[in-house]
């Protein structure tokens, strides 16, 4: 990341996107925008919440426009619809319901980046996902995959929902763009491109 930063201020470049993620949050309570203080509970986390401080304050220090891309999960990319497998188990919260995630699909995550690049004046952080959760059940049931049901830790998380807020002054979103038929629908119109 400190790299492209100078890199792209020593070739008189335009402004870099760097790739994070919402596991910055950790286990933040209600809907996570990006003034959310982050406390992230895993590795990964951690390590992106450094790379986004360092890149920031480079930037800064150079005054190079940077923007940093806080992405939910990618339908497809996920842990859950890309790494379905027979028997997968998904935890069942009280409720009967399963976690909630933000989740945006690839082709949409395609478009929003490209619409990112044309805007001149962006802020330095921004959330990257469709407005809304999806379920991680009801992502596999869009998808026609089964799965079985297991009881939710106490370490589970049951919500992880991203503010699009500031996304959406920039990108206009339809409604299949949030639902899990419709990041399916993406998924497997990319797949079959392959």
């Amino acid at each position: 990341a400190l790299a492209a930063v100078r890199n792209a201020q020593a070739a008189g470049g335009a402004r870099v996107f760097l790739a994070s993620t919402a596991a910055v949050y950790g286990r933040a309570a209600g809907v996570q925008d990006e003034d959310t203080a982050c406390k992230p509970i895993s590795d990964y986390g951690s390590a992106k919440l450094v790379m986004e401080r360092a890149a920031l304050e480079l930037a800064n220090d150079l005054h190079h426009p940077v923007t940093v891309l806080r992405i939910g999960n990618v339908a497809g990319a996920d842990a859950i619809l890309g790494g379905w497998r027979e028997g997968m188990q998904i935890d069942q919260l009280p409720d009967d319901s399963t976690p909630r995630r933000s989740y945006i699909g690839p082709e949409t995550l395609t478009r929003v980046i490209h619409g990112l690049t044309q805007i001149p004046d962006l802020p330095e952080i921004i959330n990257i996902a469709t407005p809304g959760t999806v379920e991680m059940g009801g992502l596999l049931d869009a998808a026609d995959l089964q799965w079985v049901p297991r009881v939710a830790s106490d370490a589970v998380i049951a919500n992880v929902e991203l503010s699009t807020k500031r996304l959406e002054r920039h990108i206009d979103f339809a409604p299949q763009d949030s639902t899990a038929a419709g990041m399916v629908a993406e998924w497997r119109r990319v797949a079959a491109q392959k």
